[in-house]
């Protein structure tokens, strides 16, 4: 379940990835599977061969998108999630969710 993010900038997000663009969105989540992480970064687009690739450059295992149409996605967790954020000049979610 996601949580401090607004409808607004699901949607935007949403369009960005059904584009074909690679799309971060960061919100708060909980998953009783990962209790020690309290954040998510989903890297998304719908152009396969791109997302495989971006996780391909980042040193990211492709076998664990998440094909879920129209928004396929990868989700980032704990230290990785940060050090890309960084990498990718995505300050904005770095200081939003205090990463």
């Amino acid at each position: 379940m996601a949580f401090g993010i607004t409808r607004q900038e699901l949607k935007e997000w949403q369009r960005s990835v059904v584009r074909g663009e690679i799309a971060y969105l960061t919100h708060f989540w909980y998953d009783p599977r990962f209790p020690q992480f309290r954040t998510v970064t989903k890297v998304g687009c719908s152009d396969i061969v791109r997302l495989k690739r971006w996780c391909l450059e980042h040193g990211l295992d492709p076998q664990y998108i998440h094909h879920r149409k129209p928004y396929p996605h990868f989700d980032l967790m704990g230290p990785k999630q940060a050090e890309l954020l960084r990498a990718l000049n995505q300050e904005e979610q770095i200081l939003r969710f205090n990463l």
